[in-house]
């Protein structure tokens, strides 16, 4: 854990932030290049992605804050006062989408094609952002005496930060092999199943304040999250499915 300014007020944080963006965008352009997506809407896809982030930390301050009031309403409704990246992602892919859909008819590529390569850029640049969180001692695990414990906040904690940087890094590795050398075009399905599940699973082992969904202490909002990436990952599972064939068949008669 290294929270200290290193210079100029920049925090190792914003620098694991600002490689996790970086990466994004390599991925999305050598990816995307690979794959014969048109220069013309990578360009627009950074452009509009680099406005939905903007929005995205907007978004995270936002469901935090509303966390933070249900849970103690008496102490207000403040912004700034943390992140949630549940709440980034979903304000993020709102963003970019009603973006899209503004501009879709001047376009010269579909959001089908990114949608296959969105959750390895979703997934490089969280898991820098985890990495970062370690750094600054945020989003820390529950007290343990394990053997891979982390100092943070006056004791030795489950270093939930790095296990979860861990499985994103893998879990980026398979769907980009997937998609990159199998043409595995599901692999947004497989993303919110996946980092639901674990999501869901390591929320157990946080130990900082994890809010109340309705007042109530069964599961915290991030599971509640988790739990419906998980559903509708399975719904688009299906949907996309049943989209990308109809997509593959529209392609093969136009060619024809």
């Amino acid at each position: 854990m290294y929270p200290h300014e290193l210079f100029f007020g920049i925090h190792l944080y914003g620098v694991m932030i600002a490689v996790g963006v970086l990466a994004c965008f390599a991925v999305l352009f050598i990816i995307g290049k690979k794959k014969g997506i048109a220069p013309s809407f990578l360009d627009f896809t950074f452009y509009n992605a680099i406005f939905a982030i903007a929005f995205g930390f907007f978004s995270a301050t936002l469901f935090q804050a509303t966390y933070n009031y249900i849970d103690d309403p008496s102490a207000g409704f403040h912004l700034g006062d943390g992140f949630t990246f549940i709440g980034g992602l979903i304000g993020g892919v709102v963003t970019f989408l009603a973006v899209y859909f503004a501009l879709r008819k001047k376009l010269s590529g579909t959001v089908m094609q990114l949608l296959p390569l969105a959750p390895s850029c979703i997934t490089i640049a969280h898991a820098f952002g985890r990495i970062g969180c370690a750094f600054a001692g945020c989003c820390y695990g529950k007290i343990t005496d394990s053997a891979l414990a982390m100092y943070n906040h006056g004791a030795m904690r489950v270093p939930v930060q790095l296990y979860e940087a861990l499985f994103l890094f893998i879990l980026f590795g398979v769907l980009t092999f997937l998609y990159v050398k199998k043409d595995f075009k599901l692999t947004l399905p497989l993303y919110l199943v996946f980092y639901g599940i674990f999501r869901f699973i390591i929320e157990y082992f946080r130990g900082d304040e994890r809010g109340k969904l309705f007042g109530s202490d069964i599961i915290s909002p991030s599971q509640f999250w988790s739990i419906l990436m998980v559903v509708i990952g399975v719904a688009l599972f299906f949907i996309l499915r049943y989209l990308y064939k109809k997509y593959e068949c529209k392609e093969k008669n136009e060619q024809i």
